[in-house]
């Protein structure tokens, strides 16, 4: 049917077996071949498991232990149980990049934090606006070294490796803005440290 051949296809049949036969001089199956039913009946697995709370505990130490792993990533920086979020080696050099350096963004929110005492204990008006100019001159400041930084960051990933891939310039801009202590993936480079 369909313009074949029965000889031709008795004839590859026959040289698959005989190949077959060469690769395992063991060959012979010892058993009847299952029906279509039994093999169907092998591969089904219930959608909801017959003993719920044990698939449920199952699926809750699986998650735990998923979980455990991703923190355990984030201390030691393993790229294979990072989140999606940060894994790459563009993204590995970024966090490198930013964290050998001293980041104005890191101070904005021990200097808010002063500001709000200061207003709490001396309300008076004039110390106020001050603190307010000092917090806006310090939130420009920020801004310029952050834009400073994400070009040299651009340069350096262009040069290391040919393309920048999107996000990343935003992904260091982010984390420049974070204490240092409080940054997740930890920092796994010290302070002016010489990045290759």
């Amino acid at each position: 049917m369909f313009g074949r051949n029965k000889e031709a296809t008795e004839t590859v049949a026959d040289q698959s077996a005989k190949s077959t036969e060469k690769a395992d001089p063991r060959a012979g199956k010892g058993a009847p071949t299952p029906s279509r039913k039994e093999q169907e009946a092998a591969r089904k697995r219930p959608l909801v498991p017959n003993d719920r709370s044990a698939a449920r505990v199952a699926d809750r130490e699986a998650r735990r232990e998923a979980q455990l792993k991703t923190r355990a990533a984030l201390d030691t920086g393993d790229e294979r149980f990072l989140p999606f979020r940060d894994k790459g080696p563009q993204k590995r050099f970024a966090r490198d990049f930013v964290d050998v350096r001293t980041n104005l963004g890191e101070f904005v929110m021990f200097i808010a934090l002063a500001i709000v005492v200061l207003t709490l204990f001396f309300p008076d008006a004039s110390l106020v606006s001050v603190t307010f100019i000092i917090f806006w001159l310090m939130v420009v400041a920020v801004v310029i070294d952050s834009i400073f930084m994400g070009r040299r960051l651009k340069k350096r990933l262009i040069a290391k490796f040919g393309t920048v891939d999107q996000g990343v310039v935003w992904y260091a801009t982010m984390r420049s803005l974070q204490f240092r202590r409080l940054r997740l993936p930890k920092p796994q480079v010290k302070r002016g440290q010489k990045l290759d």
